[in-house]
């Protein structure tokens, strides 16, 4: 992975603290926006590697269009469920790098759809 440096007033950076976390994703975005294309982008977007394990199993798990009942059972599987102990720990820790603060935020944001999924596909058996 690339390390990027930025030369950017201190107004600039103070609003940018809060977002630190998810500026790749944000960069991302605006290049998609902004209709720009890299020769680079093609590679990464297509590269499963670059997406943490847990979204994979969460984007499968969905494209085989689960029924309601299936999706209320859904669990991540037993590695997934470590590898999210073990960046919780290293958070309580202080020890996270980026990246890993930054696929922690994966886990939640999957965490929280999963929540509404499973909310509505009960609502539909019940």
């Amino acid at each position: 992975m690339a390390e990027l440096t930025l030369q950017i007033s201190d107004e600039l950076a103070q609003r940018l603290k809060p977002l630190q976390n998810r500026l790749p994703e944000l960069l991302w975005q605006l290049l998609d926006l902004a209709n720009l294309s890299t020769p680079i982008e093609p590679e990464l977007k297509d590269s499963s590697t670059d997406i943490p394990a847990v979204y994979q199993e969460v984007l499968d798990f969905l494209l085989k269009r689960p029924t309601p009942e299936e999706i209320v059972a859904f669990k991540v599987t037993p590695s997934a469920q470590t590898r999210l102990q073990i960046l919780l720990q290293k958070n309580r820790e202080a020890t996270l790098t980026p990246m890993e603060v930054a696929e922690l935020d994966v886990y939640e944001q999957l965490q929280h759809l999963m929540i509404l999924l499973k909310a509505r596909a009960y609502s539909t058996i019940r």
